[in-house]
């Protein structure tokens, strides 16, 4: 016999950092194998890939079906077509069959309607992918779905942050790890995906959007990086990989103290939620306007502009109107004038008060003063 190829380090690399994403969800190595139980025992835990066929996904794959070789969990895909171009159904079907090749089961396609309006071509594949992933993933009960963004998809989402000027989650990037979503490749390079799909003799699919001057982000990977790289020097992305890290562990501290601080303040009368002005006045601005985001977002609008917000601590400043301030979302935020209640029973004066403005709901008059 001959001697058996040696694991590419890179290859290697990979299956750690999948290993450490799946702690929770691996049966312990040295178990006996659960990926065949017999009758009346349990399956492992199911894991499925997300893969578009390009060498990140492949590469992902790749690492991933090693732990169902060792009985660790069951490893399956979903291959989500998109339909935007020609030949969206052969590269779905030519990942699948790579895929079966690799030994993931069970393997599927989903077929997606990307919405024509409302948002960003890019914004509403996304919202169909993750609605296809996430309907998979109840379907089959899988404990995890694994993303193959890089550090360079990283860098990219950073650079997209600050350009749209982002606060800090935004300009934390991906986060690691989201409920089932895990991200494994957060620190290895695109390049070494491209390495991990040669070294398992794969033949990714190379996305022709990802070079088009159209899309934003195509615009960062091509241009925006590689000038940072030539004018400022190498390293721009692993610099921008580290500030997201640094970006999100500040971000997570700053929401479980806002999410402290609101469920401190807040007082529900009916559906409207209000916040006393002086508990507000009291919070550092960062954390204050985390809490009317979070009071916003609780009444049924969706996360304030940073302008929107700003607008809204006019009212605690008593001068001009009471407001409202719309947060969008049909949420409205007013000062509750002296004499006028809204808990039941007796005047509510000094609080902000947020209201979902749906039809049929009489909103206060922007002129009401002091």
């Amino acid at each position: 016999m001959g001697r058996r190829p040696r694991l590419n380090p890179v290859a290697a690399a990979a299956r750690n950092r999948v290993e450490d994403a799946l702690a929770d969800v691996l049966v312990p190595a040295g178990t006996p194998s659960a990926a065949a139980p017999a009758e009346g025992e349990e399956a492992a835990p199911l894991v499925l890939v997300a893969c578009s066929g390009g060498p990140d996904s492949l590469a992902l794959a790749a690492a991933a079906v090693y732990f169902a070789k060792a009985g660790r969990c069951r490893v399956g895909a979903v291959v989500v077509d998109h339909g935007l171009q020609e030949d969206s159904s052969a590269v779905a079907r030519r990942a699948a069959d790579q895929l079966t090749g690799l030994g993931l089961s069970p393997v599927e396609v989903r077929t997606v309607e990307v919405a024509a309006t409302g948002m960003g071509p890019e914004a509403a594949a996304r919202t169909a992918r993750y609605a296809a992933l996430d309907a998979a993933a109840r379907g089959s009960g899988a404990a995890a779905v694994l993303l193959g963004h890089t550090l360079d998809d990283q860098a990219e989402q950073v650079l997209l942050g600050l350009a749209r000027g982002s606060g800090t989650r935004s300009l934390a990037g991906m986060p690691a790890r989201r409920g089932r979503y895990r991200r494994p490749f957060l620190d290895l390079r695109r390049a070494d995906t491209e390495e991990i799909c040669a070294f398992y003799g794969l033949d990714p699919w190379h996305d022709p959007s990802n070079a088009d001057p159209a899309f934003a982000r195509s615009r960062v990977r091509t241009q925006v990086l590689p000038y940072l790289e030539d004018q400022l020097g190498p390293g721009i992305a692993q610099a921008l990989y580290r500030s997201a890290r640094i970006l999100g562990q500040d971000a997570d501290y700053l929401e479980q103290l806002s999410s402290e601080a609101y469920a401190g303040l807040r007082t529900e009368a009916g559906a409207d939620i209000l916040l006393p002005e002086e508990g507000l006045r009291e919070l550092p601005a960062s954390l204050r306007q985390r809490v009317l985001a979070l009071a916003a977002v609780e009444v049924g609008g969706f996360q304030p502009s940073f302008e929107r917000l700003l607008a809204a601590e006019t009212l605690l400043e008593r001068r001009g109107s009471a407001g409202p301030v719309q947060l969008g979302g049909r949420v409205g935020v007013y000062r509750q004038v002296r004499g006028k209640s809204v808990l039941p029973g007796g005047p509510s004066y000094g609080n902000l008060v947020f209201r979902n403005n749906r039809p049929g709901t009489e909103p206060p008059s922007r002129s009401t003063q002091e």
